[in-house]
């Protein structure tokens, strides 16, 4: 592994943690200073709701950037960074919309923490045959990540409070911002430089991204299949929950969601030990028939060690996913718009999940838990129906 990947999985780890603890964090902090989780909740839409919205003008200003190295990678963690230390600082002080404010700039921020570092990969492992394994270590970041820091922050809010539980958050996306200054981020063989940054220019390349997702058939496959996914995987925490009690072990929703995630993380760093024989395409689709399949299987188990098991099963299918996922973003988008395609598709997953919980509690009242983690499930089944059945390129 060449020091260059190494700085960028670090920048990447501790970017990720900040961004995967904010939920946990934000709830916890509303309800010791407000007695109440509603201004977390409005919190957190605030955070997550810019990010599909940001991604285009994110994706074009960083492409514009990259002939500057990382500097605008290192801007907008420390904006990040900054974001979280204001919520932490204003969250049940200041009048709401201030504190809305503040969360709605971290969140415009967001998309270089998950499309926009990924995106650089390519230019910093521009060997397709290292690429691959690149791309399965950067997914597991996020896996890494998805289990640490829930876990960081609950206990650090055990031990000396919420306030400076997110304090950690912060001091951790501004450790990310530090580290990014050491990244070199070439510009990738193709991409040619910006003659002119004229409105007109820049509204090009906003559309031209667009375009990109929707002309190029393997990534429209793509995007449109995990962003019917991520519906599903926005509501399986309030579904896992849900079904933990239904089996008689109530607050066993975390113990589903753990091992879910473990098992991510860990399909993740076996796809990168060994490269699977399919191509992206038909392994993200074969990832996504499989986790459907486990969590159908979870939703009709009785037993709860079962359950256990299944969603275990269902995080190891998941875990090479998003690496797939990535490489094809990769491999198929034009290089001067690259950035504009990762943080796109990264923005529209983000926005997917929260719909998918949003939609997941509003039919909590009316669906049983196993009926909702079925239907959670449908979701990834005809994700993977999707992507197979789009006219894709060779990869």
């Amino acid at each position: 592994m060449g020091r260059g990947l190494r700085g960028y999985l670090a920048t990447a780890t501790c970017a990720r943690l900040a961004d995967d603890g904010m939920a946990v964090s934000v709830t916890l902090l509303a309800l010791h200073r407000t007695g109440s989780a509603a201004q977390g909740a409005a919190v957190l839409a605030a955070w997550m709701a810019p990010h599909a919205v940001a991604a285009p003008l994110t994706g074009a200003l960083a492409a514009r950037a990259r002939g500057a190295g990382a500097a605008f990678h290192v801007a907008a963690l420390a904006v990040f960074a900054a974001a979280i230390a204001g919520v932490a600082l204003t969250l049940g002080r200041a009048p709401v919309p201030v504190v809305l404010a503040v969360a709605a700039l971290g969140g415009c921020c967001g998309p270089m923490v998950t499309g926009g570092l990924s995106s650089v990969l390519a230019g910093l492992v521009p060997d397709t045959g290292a690429r691959a394994r690149a791309y399965a270590l950067d997914a597991a970041t996020y896996n890494a990540a998805g289990i640490a820091a829930p876990a960081a922050v609950t206990t650090t809010a055990g031990v000396w409070g919420a306030g400076p539980a997110m304090a950690t958050l912060a001091a951790s996306a501004a450790g990310a911002a530090g580290l990014a200054t050491t990244l070199r981020v070439p510009r990738p063989a193709g991409e040619a430089r910006p003659r002119s940054r004229t409105p007109s220019s820049l509204r090009r390349e906003l559309v031209g991204g667009l375009r990109a997702l929707w002309q190029i058939p393997a990534l429209r496959g793509i995007t449109a299949a995990t962003s019917l996914a991520f519906v599903g995987v926005g509501g399986l925490a309030p579904a896992a929950v849900l079904l933990a009690d239904e089996r008689g072990y109530p607050g066993g929703g975390g113990v589903l969601l753990t091992v879910l995630a473990a098992g991510a993380l860990a399909g993740a760093l076996l796809a990168a030990r060994r490269a699977p024989g399919l191509s992206d395409v038909r392994l993200a689709a074969g990832c996504l028939v499989g986790t459907g399949v486990a969590l159908l299987g979870a939703a009709a188990a009785g037993p709860y060690p079962l359950c256990v098991a299944l969603f275990a099963l269902a995080g190891l299918c998941d875990g090479p996913l998003l690496a797939a996922t990535l490489r094809i973003r990769a491999d198929h988008a034009p290089p001067a718009m690259r950035t504009q395609v990762f943080t796109l598709g990264a923005g529209l997953k983000t926005t997917a999940g929260a719909a998918g919980a949003a939609l997941t509690a509003a039919a909590a009242s009316a669906l049983s838990p196993p009926q909702l983690l079925a239907g959670l499930a449908v979701l990834q089944l005809a994700g993977a129906t999707l992507l197979r059945g789009a006219r894709t390129s060779p990869d």
